[in-house]
């Protein structure tokens, strides 16, 4: 199924890898060059990885794993294969947020700096939390075939809404981070006097801001939607929700519905299918 306005999707799309991408070099950049590099001592070395692996897990990665619904060469891929995919892609990011983690806390362990006490603190580790807890219900009731079809269409719409808020959240806080180190870095030279680290970082947190924007674009846009399967159960109980990204719209109107109500409809299609057979046997 031909996609609209390919051509404009596929522009924005190479445009976000290529900003995401560049967001995580200019990340590398900064702790290997203005930063004196990385290491796992307790030191400022071990620090550094924090910035690194959150913004290659929690920006880049998460941002390609909202978006793998919309790919259209993925499109005669199995539903359950893409769900594979973009919990496989939130997973490997999970697990660079929680090495980040363990980075930061030892480093400040190790100098005894207090935990806990900043801005960008609480809106991380807020995020880091919601985002788990993300992705283990979304394993539970998307990706596992236990849960209700009644149950995925009251989470999805709340599912679509907490990934995209937590991907907001998470460019955010990594901004705050940045900003924090500087003035912290900085402090001697004087972050006002717009020393080379301080532009080059500042156009680091651009380049997120820049890669937020696109992914918000292109996810929700209705045009760029993955199409609903020809044999897909229509899930929603007013018709119109879907799926998450990938665009599987499931319609309950009647699931609720008293048995005594199903049965009588049931009985009176059978009804009316026996009637035509009996017309038609008639004719012949």
């Amino acid at each position: 199924m031909a996609m609209d306005g390919y051509k404009g999707f596929l522009g924005l799309l190479v445009s976000s890898l290529l900003v995401g991408f560049l967001s995580v070099i200019f990340t590398l950049i900064w702790v290997l060059h203005y930063r004196e590099g990385l290491g796992w001592d307790g030191t400022a070395l071990e620090f550094n990885w924090h910035p690194v692996l959150m913004v290659t897990g929690f920006v880049f990665i998460q941002g390609i794993a909202i978006i793998v619904y919309r790919l259209p060469w993925t499109w005669k891929c199995s539903k359950f294969l893409m769900k594979s995919i973009h919990a496989g892609l939130h997973t490997i990011a999970a697990i660079l947020v929680i090495i980040a983690l363990v980075s930061v806390f030892d480093f400040h362990n190790a100098l005894n700096i207090p935990n806990m006490y900043s801005l960008h603190s609480w809106v991380g580790l807020t995020v880091v939390i919601l985002y788990i807890l993300q992705l283990l219900l979304g394993v539970f009731i998307f990706l596992l075939p236990w849960a209700p079809l009644s149950l995925r269409a009251l989470v999805m719409p709340m599912h679509v809404y907490s990934g995209l808020l937590i991907f907001g959240t998470v460019i955010a806080a990594v901004l705050m981070g940045v900003t924090e180190k500087l003035f912290f870095a900085l402090n001697s030279s004087g972050y006002n006097k717009f020393p080379p680290e301080g532009v080059f970082t500042n156009t680091l947190g651009l380049l997120m801001v820049l890669y937020g924007a696109l992914i918000f674009w292109i996810v929700t846009r209705p045009q760029w939607q993955r199409p609903k399967e020809p044999n897909s159960v229509l899930l929603q109980p007013n018709g119109g929700a879907q799926e998450g990204a990938g665009g599987l719209t499931v319609n309950f109107s009647n699931v609720d519905a008293p048995d005594s109500k199903l049965n009588h409809e049931a009985s009176a299609k059978k009804r009316n299918f026996t009637a035509d057979e009996v017309g038609q046997r008639s004719t012949m």
